[in-house]
């Protein structure tokens, strides 16, 4: 019995994963390094998701740390709640007005980009497409009869999905091939696409903040290692070189 609860525990996080890798993922080449980019994606964060999406693991004033944002400017234009600065990143929606909207709480996305994936976020986050059948009136290509509405249409435009119709068995079914925006949005496409990615490159910073400074301590331990194998070679050499 034991066995079978750990394969069940050891593969359901694999399985959740795969319902969510059906549909092409498009690259999303963000880099931890370019610290406009993360304020920019804090920023969009910020403004179009902590209505809604907490980063509770995650902290106002660690985030102006690590982002080189000074803390009286996150203060002023980040924080829109009556949080203080060294408090955790906590949305403002009530879990009852959560149900009451949405039928559940959003969750919450600290680690979203550790358990989706980047290219997932990226790719998700442009692929909405109106549907008048859904309560928010918008599908997701990615994530179909998704549960939220478009937050990012007023930068996007009214993205419309062009579908194409397969006939097997005397049964239609319908496949995107494009979603276009209308162009009523306040960014043309290449602008919008880079809002996308910089917004991901903030969640892929708040699923692990140590990273970069965890790869800067790798490199300093594998140069340790090298010279400690160079020293330990050379003693080895001076040890043995009366032996034969």
């Amino acid at each position: 019995m034991r066995k079978i609860i750990f394969a069940v525990l050891t593969l359901l996080p694999s399985l959740v994963l795969a319902s969510g890798t059906e549909a092409h993922l498009d690259k999303a080449n963000y880099d931890l390094s370019d610290k406009a980019s993360l304020q920019r994606g804090a920023t969009t964060f910020m403004n179009y998701c902590a209505g809604c999406h907490s980063t509770q693991y995650q902290r106002y004033n660690r985030v102006a740390a690590d982002l080189a944002i000074p803390e009286d400017l996150m203060k002023e234009n980040l924080i829109f709640t009556d949080a203080k600065v060294g408090d955790l990143m906590k949305s403002a929606m009530s879990e009852k007005d959560a149900a009451k909207w949405f039928g559940a709480p959003p969750p919450d996305l600290t680690l979203v980009a550790r358990v989706r994936g980047a290219d997932w976020i990226y790719t998700y986050l442009r692929s909405f497409y109106v549907d008048e059948t859904r309560p928010f009136g918008v599908n997701n290509a990615v994530f179909p009869s998704v549960g939220m509405p478009h937050v990012l249409e007023p930068l996007q435009g009214t993205p419309r999905a062009e579908f194409i119709t397969h006939t097997i068995d005397d049964v239609e079914t319908q496949q995107i091939v494009s979603i276009k925006s209308d162009g009523n949005g306040e960014m043309n496409s290449e602008e919008y696409d880079q809002t996308v990615l910089d917004l991901v490159n903030f969640l892929v910073y708040s699923a692990e903040p140590v990273q970069q400074e965890r790869e800067r301590m790798g490199f300093w331990v594998l140069g340790f290692i090298v010279i400690f194998f160079i020293f330990t070679v050379l003693l080895k050499k001076e040890f043995w070189r009366d032996v034969h």
